[in-house]
């Protein structure tokens, strides 16, 4: 099992990718596999394995971007959201 929070280092780096999911979400996994298995580099939050006020900064934050707060929802640069498992959106959003 993953840890609540981090990185994963990747040589597609040119973007700021961060990545909010769940633990036990399919399209999480397959989310995550897809990002990792092309290389880009991002940081990633299991939402369920956060806790109390970190918990509710992360939903907040998601929140933000993604006002019915599905997941996976992927940021990239602060400004553009994918929000579930769409390869092609995300190829097209990080120029893969």
């Amino acid at each position: 099992m993953s840890e609540a929070k981090g990185s994963v280092a990747g040589k597609a780096a040119e973007h700021e990718v961060r990545f909010y999911g769940l633990s036990t979400c399919v399209w999480c996994k397959r989310t995550r596999a897809f990002l990792e298995e092309s290389g880009v580099g991002f940081d990633y939050v299991y939402v369920d394995l956060l806790e109390g006020d970190e918990r509710s900064e992360a939903i907040e934050a998601i929140r933000k971007v993604n006002p019915r707060t599905n997941f996976p929802t992927v940021v990239i640069d602060g400004s553009t959201v994918v929000v579930g498992y769409d390869p092609d959106r995300l190829k097209e959003a990080l120029g893969l």
